[in-house]
């Protein structure tokens, strides 16, 4: 996930309210609130302890599975330092590798950082292989956490499998289905069509409103679902002459030109207030984005929302717990990470805080399997997004992906839609990736 979307998980709890009548809230990552580190102790006099270092909020204290660890652990006092803006935690990370100090027992890594650790620091790593079950976890999610030596640098504690959420209302004021099956047929196997199916929307669209929320959004979606963007598996930048991004830029700009989408970026104060006032139709929506949209609409919009499968699946989030080999109690450490993410933890998670499991295994716990989102009609979004998160690619994942995608979004396509050509915004886009990727 890009630095510019990713928001801050301790703001996204603050923000949205329940929605699985546990709490179904979001939790994604940051993009801002207090910087300063903030913990928390157990407290324990002669206990051995546990140290986490963290980014944003996982969410493992709030769901109280610390405490249930602790009780099934009376010898074990768990702490947890958090750092919210993972731009802030990464390079000291970085650097306390390359040191070898000052690391603790478990340490968070985003998903966008995980190829970078594996390639260059998964020497100094536990080998989790030995403690989680490969066969629980979605295989691609495995992979993309273990190296190319077979060392298992990190398990997998969340996916963001995306939907299309859609605004029943605005759906049928343009003469559109609003039953989710038929919505998901509409263009089914092609992002293509969903721009086709935009068109349709602006012939009949209320005053006011787009068919979909933000070229960013739409961009985010479509490449989010290829195996191959901006690196190729030798490692290599690739992103100029990768036909697939070339086209997700192209489709994006081509629903910019055509004023489908708004002209305004994520997570950004007035992104909100389009949510808040019903401005558009519909919009790319991983689990924990259900949370953010509750806490940023107005209390009629509840049940208004539904969604749909997407036009192929396509991934958006999702996180890492890791075991330095230097940490005091990298033994016991390995043993709370692989707990953590197991799948009866996970599903206690997604339950309380909207994170959706990376083990598969928890797709048939009745926490997930029977989960259903009040702002979406009560959807049964664990079986929606189940067999997305199946169906996920194993995705190339390269160390300056965040530049690079954020300068074709905030760069790129969102000039678009203020007017520049498509191929003024990529030209300008590509000479800002380059001058960032020679820094």
């Amino acid at each position: 996930m890009r630095a510019r979307t990713r928001i801050a998980r301790k703001a996204l709890v603050l923000a949205a309210v329940a929605s699985l009548g546990t709490g179904l809230l979001a939790g994604c990552a940051d993009d801002g609130g207090d910087d300063s580190d903030s913990s928390s102790s157990g407290g324990g006099s002669g206990k051995t302890k546990i140290t986490l270092g963290l980014f944003g909020s996982f969410g493992f204290e709030e769901a109280g599975l610390y405490k249930e660890y602790e009780k099934l652990h009376p010898d074990i006092d768990i702490q947890q330092t958090v750092i919210e803006r993972n731009e802030n935690y990464y390079p000291p990370l970085v650097n306390h590798l390359t040191t070898n100090s000052g690391l603790q027992d478990i340490q968070g890594i985003e998903v966008g950082n995980i190829a970078e650790v594996v390639e260059k620091y998964s020497d100094k790593f536990v080998d989790l292989s030995k403690y989680g079950k490969e066969s629980d976890y979605l295989p691609w999610k495995w992979q993309q956490g273990t190296a190319k030596s077979g060392t298992t640098v990190g398990l997998g504690t969340d996916v963001g499998p995306m939907a299309i959420c859609y605004r029943k209302d605005l759906f049928q004021a343009a003469g559109l289905p609003t039953d989710r099956e038929q919505v998901g047929k509409l263009w089914a196997g092609d992002w293509a069509k969903l721009i086709e199916v935009g068109k349709d929307y602006k012939a009949k669209a209320p005053k006011g409103t787009t068919f979909l929320d933000s070229p960013g959004g739409l961009f985010n979606a479509i490449i989010g679902s290829e195996k191959e963007r901006f690196y190729n598996a030798s490692g290599e930048v690739v992103y100029k002459t990768n036909p697939a991004v070339k086209k997700a830029f192209d489709l994006t700009a081509e629903a910019a030109e055509d004023k489908l989408v708004g002209n305004q970026t994520q997570f950004q104060p007035a992104w909100d207030t389009t949510i808040a006032n019903g401005k558009f139709a519909a919009m790319a929506c991983p689990p924990w984005m259900l949370g953010y949209i509750e806490g940023k609409s107005k209390p009629e919009s509840a049940g208004k929302w539904d969604l749909a499968v997407p036009p192929k699946a396509a991934n958006w989030g999702g996180s890492f717990l890791s075991v330095p080999k230097s940490g005091k109690h990298a033994e016991e450490a390995a043993k709370l990470a692989a707990w953590l993410t197991a799948p009866e933890q996970q599903a206690k998670l997604f339950a309380k805080r909207g994170s959706f499991p990376t083990a598969q295994a928890a797709y048939d716990l009745p926490l997930v399997k029977d989960a259903k989102n009040k702002m979406t009609g009560d959807a049964p979004i664990g079986q929606i997004y189940a067999p997305l998160a199946k169906e996920l690619p194993v995705q190339v994942v390269g160390a300056k992906d965040q530049i690079i995608q954020q300068g074709l979004t905030d760069n790129g396509v969102i000039l678009v839609t203020q007017g520049k050509s498509p191929k003024d915004a990529w030209d300008n886009a590509v000479k800002t990736i380059d001058n960032n990727l020679e820094k």
